[in-house]
């Protein structure tokens, strides 16, 4: 397999549109299997170094195929404050939740592509072959300045890794995402560390709790 991929890369013939489809194809399929399944995900903010906002977000999938989220608790190491101050500061920390599901909802944007969307990134993309692994790279991904670097599984045209960088509003979020498998060979997003320096912000999340849904 690494031999065909040095010939593959080194020939510079690469089919992106049949590659492309190889890796939707195998997405799809393994959609089909998480499909199965309900999560959570914890959420750990930190703010200048320090930890101040949990979130727990559960997933699951409708019955129409689409990825729903609920957030179910959040707990922050925040001090509460008495009367006013309490009440402002509880509007803060539901502000920054609300803020930190969107750079979380900008990163499941890029954990989970379509079809199409696949295609468009992979026409644009410059690919080659990186430590056994294919890596593609393409800017303009989803808004125009934004930038995704994708790392795939040649065997099972699975990912294993990506990497974006975008913009919520006028601040840069920089994400890493990591995949794993379950012992049946079902990929899943494991951990996402997101990097937002306007905010002097991190998120480091994981999920968890992977679980058969009761049919």
């Amino acid at each position: 397999m690494l031999l065909f991929l040095g010939v593959f890369y080194a020939e510079a013939q690469i089919d992106k549109e049949k590659l492309s489809l190889d890796i939707s194809k195998a997405e799809e399929a393994n959609q089909m299997k998480l499909k199965e399944y309900v999560w959570k995900r914890r959420s750990d903010v930190f703010i200048a170094n320090e930890l101040k906002l949990t979130i727990i977000t559960e997933f699951g999938y409708t019955p129409e195929g689409k990825l729903d989220t609920k957030i179910i608790d959040t707990k922050t190491s925040v001090e509460k404050k008495p009367g006013l101050r309490g009440k402002a500061q509880a509007s803060a920390i539901e502000d920054k939740s609300d803020y930190i599901e969107k750079s979380l909802a900008l990163a499941t944007d890029y954990a989970f592509m379509t079809k199409g969307e696949m295609l468009d990134f992979f026409n644009k993309a410059t690919v080659t072959e990186k430590d056994g692994q294919i890596e593609a790279v393409s800017d303009n991904v989803h808004v125009d300045g934004d930038r995704l670097m994708i790392r795939i599984d040649p065997e099972t045209f699975l990912f294993t890794y990506k990497e974006f960088s975008t913009l919520l509003g006028k601040d840069k979020v920089e994400g890493k995402l990591n995949y794993e498998k379950f012992s049946n060979g079902t990929n899943h997003l494991s951990t996402t560390t997101l990097n937002m320096p306007t905010q002097n912000m991190i998120v480091e999340a994981k999920n968890q709790d992977y679980t058969i849904r009761i049919k």
